[in-house]
């Protein structure tokens, strides 16, 4: 799939030299960079909802498409409370014997 976008002078800029750096092409960089922030991006939105309450530690790990353990692991700086219950650790115990 091919996608545009239109980018600032600076930015392409700033592309080419990363790519030259990088001993790249533009493409590539691209592609690369697209992928680390969409990666940091689901972090940033599960940890959120994890703070918030709004999502339990499976599930915003789930979303940041990383294990638990990771998740934890790459939020522990954010100063993530770990807001896990006795029904919580019953539903994963369940989930782990079922596999």
């Amino acid at each position: 799939m091919t996608v545009s976008a239109r980018l600032e002078t600076r930015e392409a800029e700033l592309l080419e030299e990363m790519a030259r750096a990088e001993g790249s092409d533009r493409s590539t960089l691209i592609k690369a960079v697209l992928r680390r922030g969409l990666r940091e991006m689901r972090l940033e939105r599960a940890a959120e909802g994890f703070r918030r309450q709004e999502v339990t530690l499976s599930r915003a790990a789930e979303m940041a498409g990383v294990s638990q353990w990771d998740f934890f692991a790459l939020t522990e700086n954010q100063q993530s409370n770990l807001h896990y219950d006795v029904d919580e650790l019953a539903a994963d115990l369940d989930a782990l014997a079922a596999k």
